[in-house]
């Protein structure tokens, strides 16, 4: 028996020469994960072509409906929970914040730009447990106010400047508060969609709820809200908390805050 006749892999097909308007038709079918984390990186050419309308729209006309255009745009989902040690990547990544390891100092408020009140602010486990909480540890503030905050950078993350600008998917913010059973506290939020300038406030959410007093149950409570239709130019999330006890205590008996949220999502 003779043995059969060794075939060398076909060559990769070189796409390059193919001016921009097939170029786009081809990407257009290919799925909107690996648009976005695979195609996306070979070079700065698809990276234009993808970033720009014409791939999503001529999937979004073989499906008709935005709901579909955005369905394939879904890997631009981005999602921070308060979590420490997991880092920022690019389609998820963390609020970073609360890791109880008691003595180590240093790296507890990771990522947060903290203003310390009183006796500052301190990590915690938490008294209650939040469910579907990566992370059951808590920050707690002290007897003045107590404030601390981060700068989510978008383009980082993952999107960019098209997707947030033409289809402006909804921006979605999440914060828990409570208090200790035998000290009331006080609590505030403020989360702002803000420009490149970094300084230019286009959306804006603040909420201070009535604060909690002694003796309560040491539930925690959430505040959320979603950002739509805000117009164009959103590049950064920026979210900033704060809290304090009512009775002027020594110590940490202030607003205990955890499982902070910003999601963007598309859907």
């Amino acid at each position: 028996m003779g043995q059969g006749e060794s075939r060398d892999p076909p060559a990769p097909l070189d796409l390059n020469p193919l001016p921009d308007e097939l170029l786009a038709l081809i990407l257009s079918w290919v799925p909107g994960r690996a648009l976005v984390t695979r195609c996306r990186l070979v070079c700065r050419r698809w990276r234009d072509l993808i970033d720009g309308p014409t791939v999503w729209r001529l999937q979004g006309e073989r499906r008709p409906g935005l709901g579909a255009t955005l369905a394939a745009a879904r890997s631009g989902i981005a999602q921070w929970f308060e979590h420490w040690p997991a880092k920022p990547r690019v389609v998820s990544s963390v609020l970073e914040g609360a890791t109880y390891r008691p003595g180590v100092k240093s790296r507890e408020f990771c990522h947060w730009l903290v203003q310390y009140g009183g006796h500052g602010w301190q990590v915690e486990e938490n008294r209650c447990p939040v469910e579907g909480a990566p992370a059951q540890t808590c920050f707690v503030s002290s007897f003045d106010w107590c404030a601390k905050s981060q700068l989510v950078d978008l383009l980082k993350e993952g999107l960019w400047e098209e997707l947030l600008d033409t289809y402006q998917p909804e921006i979605y913010i999440s914060d828990w508060w409570g208090a200790r059973q035998d000290c009331g506290c006080e609590y505030s939020i403020c989360v702002k969609l803000l420009a490149a300038n970094r300084s230019t406030v286009i959306a804006e959410f603040q909420a201070n709820p009535d604060p909690i007093q002694q003796w309560n149950d040491q539930q925690y409570h959430q505040v959320s809200y979603r950002f739509r239709q805000y117009g164009r130019g959103v590049r950064y999330v920026h979210f900033l908390h704060k809290g304090k006890d009512t009775h002027f205590w020594a110590g940490h008996y202030g607003a205990r805050i955890t499982n902070s949220t910003v999601m963007v999502k598309l859907s």
